[in-house]
Parts: structure tokens; C-alpha cells; sequence
């Protein structure tokens, strides 16, 4: 019986990990995750997955499988668990950041998750499931073993080989072994430090960074990074201590996670440590240090709102030292760049990842990634998470391994890879559609509406407004010009006044019966058009608002 694998986002892109795999008439899905959106989607909170296939398929889907806490890999299930309501499983603090995200959403229907160990099995139908432990940016990540009737499946989640990470929990290299004795059909790898060379440096090496710039700051200290990032949170909360200062925390996010963390024991945080943060204009500057959310340069966190003097408890002064411990992901380099801007002009001292080694990234380079395929020796290899480039990459490290050329896929969302045990072959693929999310309202776009907005913001709008009678025909109101985004073209100049007089005429040809409606319509949009590209060379949208008074 063939298993097949079959990603449905986090392939040819950063972001959206989601991957199912089908053994008969059985499907489990590892991770949901989210995107967020580019600097060519304008107005999007973030993508999701198209999972029309899982709710096709809805009763044969058996369970979800989170690697771990991250939002490329949770952020999607407030809208997968409404419309596919299976078991979720996950270590302990990815349940809890799970929790929390699923007691945020409103009517959210009951579920049910559960907290496996590493190397705990479970059965689920034709497959036996197990946890673990590799190490990343967030602890408790776990890689997961597939046990099926074709072969032993590995997939890594997000990883790195780290020696020396923050909690002391290293890559479950034992576990690794036994798997590559019990051979490996497949193995399904992160791949998003592909063309990095090297190793990726151990967590450690930030946090004496970061006590560094800490110890030497000479007053108020405001560090922004990841809500998740609950190493690199402990390691700041540890140099604030040891510098006899008192922490206060500004985001929703950053606020539950730190509290969740602190109460589930995965964060050490002395009593009385962290004080509110109204708190801290009672107190000495050089006594305070803040955690606030905003190292993606989100508009509407803590962070941005300092930058823009916006923030209603925190107003960056001189002297005070921010840190951005973190790296843009791509789409938000703008975004960061603005802020950091923004926080230098205000007179804040700021280090980020460009300037000082406050972050490193929790993914396996080159090294790392064949170390990785030499111990378990895969038959076949599919690299996941990340850009095509990054895919093709880690096959040309797997290729060196000793992986055969042909045993190699480099797939597309929505690929269908059928697997026997010595045989492997893309069967079919998929249609997807990226799913995004404006507010409480979710769409399917195929370019449609996202085209419309990169038009409106590249070239602007210009509204024409009139009002006409049917019968008898009559002119009720004289055509009236507004625009927003096109420069030039206001109320009472020129361009203005030719676009009236050029609707007035369109006007009383149908009130003389030369034109009906839908002709006027068709006749001022392209008229008005040509007249404005004639005297500005712009091409900006026409909306005709004609109304027809009874």
C-alpha cells in the first residue's frame, strides 16, 4: 500500500508549513501555519493555506502534528480546527502557545489537544507516530518519525545543531541513530539556511551579546524580538537581573506568552522581577528594561507606536538603547528599516541584526543539513520550508550525500509524491490558492483583488460623479471631480475643469436621446481616460458614479 506526501504550503515560500501524508484511506497533517504577506500584497494581515483538499477529504483526515510554536506553524489552526475538528498533538509549550492562540478566536468550537513526550508513540489508524527532540529558536521543537507499512518517514519541523542551547536540551542524536539503523524511506528537511555555509552559531553566542550592550547601557534599556522566542526572552531576563534591573513588558502577545511561559515553568523569573509597565516612569531609567513586540515592524505594536511617539506609557528619549533582536522576514525589510530609522531620530542608541550579533536564526546551515543526511541515509529526500532556491540547494547537499538524482524531489505546493518502498513518483498535483486575511474576513484571491489594490496604489483614482433623470431625461446634478493618490488634479485646475466640461457634453448627449445609458457609461470611462492621459501621461483609475434620480 503506497503512502502518499502531499505539502500544501511551505514549499517555493517562507511560511504557511503545512504537510499532509495519506497511507490508504487515512491522512495525518504535520504543522498549520500562516504567511505573512509581502510588500506586493498591500492591506493584508497575513495568508493562509488552502486546505480544500483536507475538507474534501475531511473523514479520512485522523489528527494534526505541530513540530512546534512558531506562527509559520500554528497561526493557520483558528481556521483549520472550525471546518477539519481532529485531534491536535504537540510537546507541552506548543500546546500552551496553541491554547492561547485558540481561546483568542471567538466562537470557537470545543477541541481537543494533547501533550506528547519525545519518543512517546502513537497510533494513529495505519501509522505509528513519534516526537523528537531537535533544538531551535523556541524550546520543545520536536522533528517527528512516521512509521508506515512502506518505510519510516522523518520529518525534521524546523531545526539546528546546537551544542550548547539556552535550556540544555540538545537534538535527540540517539534517537537519530536508532532511526537510521531501522532505515529511512524518507526524509523531509528544513531547508531554509540551504545556501548558508557553515554552522549556524548556538543561541548562547546572542545572549552574551546581548548582556554585553545590557551591562553597558547607560539608561533605559527596550528590547523587541519574537513573543515566541522564550530562550532568547530567558537569556534577557537573566543580564536584566544580573544588572539590577526591573523588567516590564509592553504587547499582548509578548504579555501572555511571558506569563504562560513563566507559569508552565519553561521561563525562570524571579517574584517581583517584572513590574507593570506604568510602573516604570516610577522608577530610575537605568533601572528598567522593557520587552515589547515590534521586531517585524508590525504597524500596530509596541515598538512601531514608540518610534512614532505613539505609544501611550513609553516616549523614547536620548540615551535611551533599543535592541531588535531579530531579522526581518522577507516582505518586512521595509517595515523594520522605517522603525529603526524612526528610533535613531528620536535619539534612541539602536542595535539590530545588521549592526551587532543580537539574533541568530534557529535553521540548520550547510553543515548541519548534511550532517543530517549522513546519519540517516534517506532513499528518498523531499526538501521542505523554504523559496525554490533554498529547496534546490539542499538537493544539490543531499545529491552529495550520496542520495541518487532521481530519489530527489524538489515539489510544489499541492504536488502529490506517491512512495512505495522502492519507488517514488509525482502522481498528480493540486490546484491552490492562497487564502488571505483582512480583519475577520478571509478570500480566495487569484490575482483579482490584489491586482486591483497594486493598481490603486500605483496610479490613484479619480471619481466622476453625476446625477440623471430617466424620464423625462434631465440633468439633476453637474458632474463633480475628486481623486485620491493622483497628483495634479484637484477641485478647481485645469484638468478639472476639462473633465467636467468633457462629462457635461457626454451628459446632454443623453438627455437629447443621441446615447442611452449604458453608452454614457461606456463613453466617459474611456473618454475621461484618454483626456487625462493626454495632458499628464498618467493612467489613473476611473470610477463613474452616475445615479439615476426618480
Amino acid at each position: 500500500m503506497s503512502v502518499q506526501i502531499i505539502p500544501l504550503g511551505g514549499l517555493d515560500e517562507i511560511g504557511k508549513n503545512i504537510l499532509a501524508i495519506k497511507h490508504g484511506n487515512e491522512i495525518i497533517v504535520i504543522d498549520a501555519g500562516l504567511k505573512f504577506p509581502n510588500q506586493h500584497q498591500p492591506g493584508i494581515d497575513f495568508i493562509l493555506p488552502d486546505i480544500s483538499y483536507l475538507i474534501k477529504n475531511k473523514e479520512k483526515v485522523k489528527a494534526i502534528f505541530i513540530t512546534h510554536g512558531h506562527e509559520d506553524h500554528i497561526g493557520a489552526l483558528p481556521y483549520i480546527i472550525p471546518k477539519i475538528n481532529v485531534p491536535i498533538y504537540a510537546s507541552k509549550l506548543t500546546s500552551d502557545l496553541i491554547n492561547i492562540k485558540l481561546k483568542d478566536a471567538k466562537s470557537f468550537p470545543e477541541y481537543e489537544i494533547n501533550v506528547l513526550q519525545p519518543r512517546e508513540k502513537v497510533g494513529i489508524g495505519k501509522f505509528s507516530i513519534e516526537f523528537f527532540r531537535v533544538c531551535h529558536s523556541i524550546p520543545d521543537a520536536m522533528g517527528i518519525a512516521i512509521r508506515t507499512k512502506e518505510g519510516l518517514i522523518i520529518h525534521t519541523g524546523d531545526f539546528k545543531i546546537d551544542h550548547t542551547p539556552v535550556d540544555n536540551k540538545i537534538i535527540d542524536f540517539q534517537a537519530l541513530s536508532e532511526y537510521a539503523s531501522e532505515g529511512v524511506l524518507l526524509l523531509c528537511s528544513d531547508s531554509t539556511y540551504a545556501e548558508i555555509s557553515g554552522y549556524t552559531p548556538s543561541e548562547k553566542v546572542v545572549g552574551q551579546t546581548l548582556d554585553k550592550i545590557i551591562t553597558n547601557a547607560k539608561s533605559r534599556i527596550i528590547v523587541a524580538t519574537f513573543a515566541s522566542q522564550i530562550s532568547r526572552i530567558q537569556q534577557i531576563i537573566d543580564s536584566a537581573i544580573k544588572n539590577y534591573r526591573q523588567i516590564a513588558i509592553t504587547g499582548k502577545s509578548m504579555l501572555k506568552n511571558i506569563t504562560m511561559a513563566t507559569n508552565t515553568k519553561y521561563l525562570k523569573t524571579p517574584k517581583n522581577a517584572i513590574i507593570p509597565i506604568k510602573k516604570t516612569n516610577e522608577i530610575s531609567k537605568n533601572q528598567t528594561l522593557i520587552l515589547a513586540t515590534g521586531s517585524q515592524g508590525e504597524p500596530t505594536s509596541a515598538l512601531v507606536k514608540m518610534s512614532l511617539h505613539q505609544h501611550k506609557d513609553i516616549k523614547i528619549e536620548k540615551e535611551d538603547t533599543v535592541i531588535i533582536s531579530a531579522s526581518p522576514i522577507p516582505g518586512n525589510e521595509m517595515l523594520v528599516s522605517k522603525t529603526i530609522d524612526n528610533l535613531f531620530k528620536l535619539g534612541a542608541e539602536v542595535h539590530h541584526s545588521k549592526t551587532s550579533f543580537v539574533h541568530v536564526h534557529g535553521h540548520a546551515s550547510q553543515e548541519e543539513l548534511k550532517l543530517m543526511l549522513n546519519l540517516l541515509k534517506p532513499k528518498f529526500f523531499m526538501p521542505i520550508h523554504g523559496e525554490f532556491r533554498h529547496l534546490y540547494s539542499h538537493g544539490k547537499l543531499a545529491n552529495a550525500a550520496g542520495v541518487d538524482p532521481s530519489n530527489i524531489f524538489l515539489l510544489n505546493n499541492g504536488d502529490i509524491l506517491q512512495i512505495h518502498k522502492f519507488q517514488a513518483d509525482v502522481i498528480d498535483s493540486l490546484s491552490q490558492n492562497e487564502i488571505f486575511v483582512k480583519g475577520n474576513y478571509t478570500w480566495q484571491d487569484p490575482g483579482n483583488i490584489m491586482n486591483e489594490r497594486i493598481n490603486l496604489s500605483k496610479n490613484g483614482i479619480v471619481i466622476l460623479s453625476a446625477t440623471v433623470k430617466e424620464k423625462p431625461r434631465a440633468i439633476v446634478t453637474q458632474p463633480i471631480i475628486s481623486s485620491i493618490g493622483v497628483p495634479n488634479l484637484c477641485e478647481k485646475n485645469k484638468i478639472s475643469e476639462m473633465l467636467k466640461s468633457n462629462a457635461q457634453s457626454y451628459l446632454e448627449k443623453y438627455v437629447s436621446n443621441e446615447i442611452d445609458l449604458d453608452q454614457l457609461n461606456i463613453k466617459l470611462q474611456s473618454s475621461s481616460k484618454n483626456l487625462i492621459y493626454k495632458e499628464t501621461f498618467q493612467r489613473p483609475n476611473i470610477a463613474l458614479e452616475i445615479n439615476i434620480s426618480k
